[in-house]
């Protein structure tokens, strides 16, 4: 079953303010195997063969721990947190990419995960990502065609030569993030969920990313944003989840979780 279910109709209807996701006492667990010595290649390629398991023992992780929260139409929500606090894995849940190991994820609507390290083909042009990207989000081509010089644009990779013809492996790191942003913020998301991906690019481009997920939260759904920036978080999101070990630590506007969080961290 997928992890993310849609939002029952009585739920979805009910009061003034319209439930777009649901996290109802969510754990995630992962399990990795944390080895058991070097072994040699051989020796693996065995194991393979007969479908044996690596020797070692499974290790959990217990990455997310009893997250319970509701997200609303309108909203743009910031997730903070020092480094393992399980931001990025709370996301890819209420994207439906990790199982829960107990509670549940509701959503309404499609939830769409844009993070820095999103897969675009890199033996393809920049055009042809533009074309599979917008596909893959249930654009049509005629949408894609309307929309393609707004994203060549907004990414900014051709302010210094026709880079938008040439493979995704010789862009650099940033320009192919600011690529995966343009083709991601070119849809009106139901559930708009980016990952660090303000954290590329030059303040230009930062302000100008923050100023679409301000528009995409008016025109449609609801938007998620994780970032080690307090200002992009500042500036961009009216409400902050803040999570250390797995946990909610608070919940709340912006400026008092985020004050609260500097105070306690020293970030």
């Amino acid at each position: 079953m997928a992890v993310a279910e849609h939002i029952p109709a009585e739920t979805r209807h009910s009061g003034d303010r319209q439930p777009t996701v649901i996290c109802d006492g969510l754990h995630v667990v992962y399990r990795v195997n944390a080895g058991g010595g070097r072994g040699s290649a051989t020796a693996a390629l065995n194991r393979i063969i007969r479908r044996q398991p690596s020797p070692g023992r499974i290790r959990e992780v217990h990455a997310v721990r009893g997250v319970s929260f509701t997200a609303y139409k309108g909203e743009a929500i910031g997730l903070i947190g020092t480094n393992g606090s399980g931001k990025s894995t709370l996301l890819k849940a209420v994207a439906g990419l990790l199982p829960a190991e107990r509670g549940r994820v509701y959503t309404d609507g499609q939830p769409s995960l844009l993070g820095v390290n999103a897969a675009l083909m890199n033996d393809l042009t920049g055009e042809r990502n533009v074309i599979l990207g917008g596909l893959a989000m249930g654009m049509s081509r005629e949408q894609i065609r309307q929309r393609y010089q707004g994203i060549v644009d907004f990414s900014g990779i051709n302010e210094k030569g026709d880079f938008i013809t040439l493979p995704m492996r010789t862009y650099s790191s940033g320009m192919a993030a600011r690529l995966r942003f343009s083709i991601a913020a070119a849809k009106d998301h139901d559930v708009l969920m980016v990952d660090e991906a303000l954290a590329t690019g030059d303040k230009r481009f930062q302000k100008r990313s923050e100023a679409r997920i301000r528009e995409l939260r008016k025109e449609a759904g609801t938007v998620f944003l994780v970032s080690h920036s307090n200002k992009s978080i500042r500036d961009t999101c009216d409400r902050v989840l803040w999570l250390e070990k797995g946990e909610l630590v608070m919940d709340g506007p912006t400026e008092e979780v985020v004050r609260a969080y500097e105070k306690e961290t020293g970030k």
